[in-house]
């Protein structure tokens, strides 16, 4: 598609060209296809929500109004696409060149997903529907969701083809875990379970809210139900795929690993409070289990590298970050000890003792206190503003400490990444083993294609300055035979000699197994292993 830009003498491109290219191209950099695709993504998952909540009265009458204006211009936008894309498929890979292509693609099952997802707001604008058959078309609404599989399918067939000599189990271990042959299958999965984990989240928070729980309180039953059963399936899915786990599938007993692994137990307490709440008497006060369900924020640890780095950051810096903590405490303690001391005669019920005077001095160390024990006396006054002024650069020694060392770590991951490339690029080209590593390092850090264009430039760059400078050793070792043959003598006896202690440790037929033969220099290595195997032969015969 990007032919016409390349070409000084090609033909502009026509209107609908541009469009397709601009709008709706993937391969095309400076075109907007992506985030468009995004965008209609989530007005789609939005526009169903919004579908979902309008059946509840009490939330749909006294909001009609929005509801009204969000489905006009939802559907307006899905109209909009519908007719860019009709307009721009002559020009769309698989129906150009094609008679008719137009007619071909209001045919096809995206076309029509896309119709249906607008056909029944404008079939119930134009045309006198009762109340029952009303109802039935906004229930039809709901297959925007569908709108999804445009999205989906080229992402399973992809997954499809990246793994079709894998085992069932190696397939699942694909979808679960950033393999280097996920794909966007992987990604969509991940955005998926994301999805439930902060919906879930919500409506915990919002439940606890008496109001919004009586009006939605059926809402908040079914995405309870639903998120257990999708977090049930994941986790199942996980103890299955575990096997292949390069983490576990060493182990004797992979699985039973696997369970006791830290994501294996955050997955399992994100479900025991939906099993506890249905096993336990009711008689019970069941809220703590509620708001157990909570714990559901730590699944997200596992979809974002920012808590692995940070836990090779406090394992590098333990030894500093426990000094400053030392510290802390020597100055909590101390100065808990001279409050007691200064303010126990005039304050006893507030300065009681010296656990009591603790509290005072960490919430006066960490912030400026509360208010609710503060010193009356000239001494412990001057006491408390000391306290407070240090407070200020005890607690930001760790805080900068945990920050420099975080920095440190991503440069460090990605310099390592870069390393990875560095070692692909000098084998001549990148091999398939090498191309699956680095698509599942890239994962692994959540790299974007720009870091990765970026890193990769400079491991090329590197790798380049290297070859330089090894050609210029090389070549500036030889000397002018002409003006020192002395010198010149001595480095090609110097050289015959490190060449038989070579092959004497590595043997002869050992070097020549290794000779590149695309390399230009093939055929004279191996005259010159040959000369080595047997010296005692004519020059003259090579």
């Amino acid at each position: 598609m990007n032919a016409p830009h390349t070409h000084p003498h090609a033909r502009p491109l026509t209107l609908w060209a541009r469009v397709h290219q601009g709008l709706f191209d993937t391969e095309f950099k400076q075109g907007y296809a992506r985030l468009i695709d995004n965008s209609v993504g989530w007005l789609i998952i939005l526009s169903v929500l919004a579908i979902v909540a309008e059946h509840n009265e009490l939330l749909y009458t006294p909001n009609a109004q929005w509801f009204r204006w969000f489905d006009l211009i939802t559907v307006g936008v899905f109209t909009v696409e519908y007719l860019l894309r009709l307009g721009a498929a002559p020009h769309d890979p698989e129906w150009a060149g094609k008679p008719f292509a137009r007619i071909r693609y209001v045919f096809s099952f995206y076309a029509l997903v896309d119709l249906i997802a607008i056909a029944p707001f404008y079939f119930a604008s134009v045309v006198a529907v009762d109340v029952e058959m009303l109802r039935v078309l906004r229930l039809l609404r709901l297959m925007r969701v569908f709108k999804l599989s445009r999205y989906m399918v080229p992402a399973w067939r992809e997954f499809l083809e990246l793994n079709q000599h894998r085992s069932l189990r190696g397939k699942v271990h694909a979808l679960l875990e950033p393999t280097g042959h996920s794909g966007q299958l992987h990604v969509y999965f991940d955005n998926f379970i994301m999805f439930w984990v902060l919906l879930s989240i919500v409506s915990v928070i919002l439940e606890s809210v008496e109001t919004v729980h009586m009006v939605l309180s059926t809402e908040f039953r079914i995405i309870d139900t639903i998120a257990f059963s999708v977090f049930t399936v994941e986790y199942l899915l996980r103890l299955y795929a575990a096997p292949e786990n390069p983490s576990f599938k060493h182990r004797f007993a992979p699985r039973w690993s696997y369970v006791w692994s830290g994501h294996a137990l955050i997955d399992l307490m994100t479900i025991l409070p939906f099993l506890l709440e249905a096993l336990l008497p009711s008689a019970l006060d069941l809220r703590f289990l509620r708001v157990f369900r909570l714990m559901r924020m730590l699944k997200l640890t596992r979809y974002t590298s920012a808590t692995k780095t940070l836990y090779k950051v406090v394992l590098r810096e333990w030894q500093v970050i426990l000094a400053s903590v030392f510290v802390m405490l020597l100055m909590v303690v101390l100065t808990a000890s001279l409050g007691y001391l200064f303010e126990h005669e005039a304050q006893p019920d507030k300065f009681e003792n010296i656990p009591q005077s603790i509290y005072w001095a960490v919430v006066t160390l960490a912030s400026v206190g509360y208010g609710d024990i503060s010193p009356i006396t000239p001494m412990g006054r001057a006491l408390t503003v000391v306290l407070a002024l240090l407070g200020i650069g005890i607690f930001a020694i760790p805080a900068g400490l945990l920050a420099s060392a975080f920095t440190d770590q991503l440069r460090m991951d990605r310099e390592a990444f870069k390393h990875k490339l560095l070692l692909a690029l000098e084998d001549g080209k990148l091999s398939a083993k090498d191309r699956a590593s680095i698509a599942e390092e890239t994962e692994r850090l959540h790299l974007s294609d720009e870091d990765v264009r970026r890193l990769t430039q400079e491991a090329r760059e590197t790798f380049e300055a290297k070859q330089r400078e090894e050609r210029h050793l090389t070549t500036a070792v030889v000397l002018d035979p002409q003006q020192h043959p002395e010198l010149a003598y001595h480095q090609l006896r110097l050289l015959v000699s490190q060449l038989d202690l070579l092959q004497q440790a590595a043997g002869v037929e050992h070097l020549a197994q290794h000779i590149d033969e695309r390399d230009p220099n093939a055929a004279r290595m191996h005259r010159v292993l040959k000369a080595l195997a047997d010296p005692a032969t004519p020059s003259a015969t090579y």
